[in-house]
């Protein structure tokens, strides 16, 4: 089986744990439905070579699972227009393959870790609407693939590093609604 999708149904109720171990499937898409509760922490053991997990605009809640680091062939990760909470875990940086990251309209809160900037496949990084404090990490702008970066409406600060004239490839960058500082 590729693919494993019911996206815009009116599904509800908690992510049904027995999905994470078809060991078969490339793409979970469960985007909008009424999903709730916690994903599981060992969300990719059983998904070897799951490429795309698109579980967007439900009601999933908890902190984003630690092991979905273990995700390694994950090529696209939409989780917004969740209810995750909590700090996105540094181990993010372990998903060499990741095109696609989707973090947006949650409650994700601290800080971007430095080892997203290790994710040098990335084409599109949205983490807009959240509670995200401190600076830009200056390793995002080591991601030569980056084309899209919307981090606004955050709790960002500090100044906007220099370095962001290296990403030659960026088509749409959104920043606004933070409290950046400085002269540009």
């Amino acid at each position: 089986m590729n693919l494993l999708g019911i996206p815009y149904n009116q599904l509800t109720g908690s992510t049904p744990f027995t999905i994470f171990n078809i060991s078969r499937i490339k793409v979970i898409a469960f985007t909008g439905n009424s999903l709730s509760g916690n994903l599981p922490n060992a969300l990719c053991y059983g998904l070897p070579i799951l490429k795309g997990l698109y579980l967007s605009i439900n009601k999933l809640r908890g902190h984003m699972p630690t092991s979905s680091s273990s995700c390694c062939q994950h090529q696209i990760l939409s989780l917004s227009e969740n209810e995750f909470d909590g700090p996105i875990h540094s181990e993010i940086g372990r998903l060499s393959n990741l095109q696609l990251l989707y973090l947006g309209f949650n409650h994700f809160t601290g800080i971007i870790p430095q080892g997203i900037g290790n994710l040098v496949n990335l084409v599109e990084l949205v983490m807009d609407k959240n509670y995200i404090t401190g600076s830009v990490p200056i390793s995002i702008f080591n991601i030569s693939s980056l084309q899209i970066l919307s981090l606004s409406t955050n709790n960002l600060s500090g100044f906007f590093p220099q370095e962001i004239g290296s990403l030659t490839k960026m088509h749409f960058l959104y920043l606004d609604e933070n409290r950046f500082t400085g002269t540009y």
